[in-house]
């Protein structure tokens, strides 16, 4: 009974593994847009001079041909 349980067990944990896994697979085909906005929210900062930083290398990483 209790071997049952693990193997029961071990296959949930893969199977949200691999959902998980695919959630990441489609976030990485949005387009440009989606990219520079997800960059860009991270780029919150008290110092408008880092803000205006990260925001640049946020349209370099999500520019065009990234």
């Amino acid at each position: 009974m209790m071997k049952k349980q693990v193997t029961i067990v071990a296959a949930l944990l893969i199977l949200v593994a691999l959902s998980s896994n695919l959630d990441m697979v489609a976030e990485a085909q949005l387009g440009p847009g989606d990219c520079y906005d997800g960059c860009s929210t991270a780029c919150v900062q008290r110092d408008s001079r880092k803000t205006a930083r990260c925001d640049r290398k946020c349209s370099i990483r999500c520019g065009p041909g990234n």
